[in-house]
């Protein structure tokens, strides 16, 4: 007889010979459903990670006006930052829930790319879906579509040339973007002394989660059930997946 059982995906580790990043997303918490363990392992390292929110979420809490909910996800996400080492985030408070992937997405990305002159650029998972028939949001699919256009556009001085005043270059030296927890992933990366960190990250967005009414949910168990996963295809106990989109020529 065959055996049926479906074999878990084997994953590659991501490289780590790299000092900057730059994280790039459409809402606070966006990182913190997985990515952040990995973002610990990295600032413990001594690595220079910068986060930037697109939106600051303001539309995400249904029973508080956006007037209030901006500054207290603003708030929440630099206390999430905090508990995995990041002390740069940078919020574009472009509206939240109505994103629109094009060239004014791209223009705002790719200055912040330009500021930060980071190795590596990251978002979270921006196909249509999470994998099986779990549509992905709008914001999300607009800021990953747009960032991999934004790296590219840095590096071209012509390409929103009024930029590069008061010494600003263009920034070419985006190595890939790496898309955590893509339903394509690839690669992935050791995060299993770092799960707690990931959790403590998690759990600072207190005013998010009780706005959304998941009675009983329980951070560490939901991230352990996404990691575990991970790990498996690595070989360790918890790992972070990512899909790796290289930029070089031929990679």
């Amino acid at each position: 007889m065959t055996d049926e059982r479906a074999t878990p995906p084997s994953f590659e580790p991501l490289p780590e010979d790299w000092q900057s990043a730059l994280f790039v997303v459409a809402h606070p918490d966006d990182i913190e459903y997985g990515a952040a363990a990995a973002v610990a392992r990295w600032t413990g390292q001594g690595k220079r990670i910068v986060y930037c929110m697109v939106t600051s979420g303001e539309a995400g809490i249904d029973g508080l006006h956006p007037d209030e909910s901006g500054p207290l996800r603003e708030a929440e996400e630099l206390a999430s930052a905090a508990a995995v080492g990041v002390e740069e985030v940078e919020f574009l408070r472009l509206p939240d829930g109505i994103l629109e992937y094009g060239v004014a997405l791209r223009r705002s990305i790719a200055e912040v790319v330009r500021r930060h002159r980071p190795d590596i650029a990251l978002t979270i998972n921006f196909r249509e879906t999470f994998g099986g028939t779990t549509l992905n949001q709008a914001d999300h699919i607009a800021v990953g579509k747009a960032l991999l256009d934004a790296v590219r556009d840095a590096g071209n001085r012509w390409v929103f040339p009024e930029q590069l005043t008061d010494g600003l270059e263009p920034w070419g030296g985006v190595r890939a973007v790496w898309s955590g927890g893509s339903p394509q992933a690839t690669h992935a990366v050791d995060v299993t002394d770092t799960f707690a960190a990931g959790v403590a990250s998690l759990k600072e967005h207190q005013a998010y989660i009780e706005g959304l009414g998941w009675e009983g949910w329980d951070p560490e168990e939901f991230l352990d059930g996404i990691l575990r996963g991970g790990g498996q295809g690595l070989g360790v106990t918890h790992a972070a997946t990512f899909e790796v989109f290289p930029l070089g020529w031929g990679d």
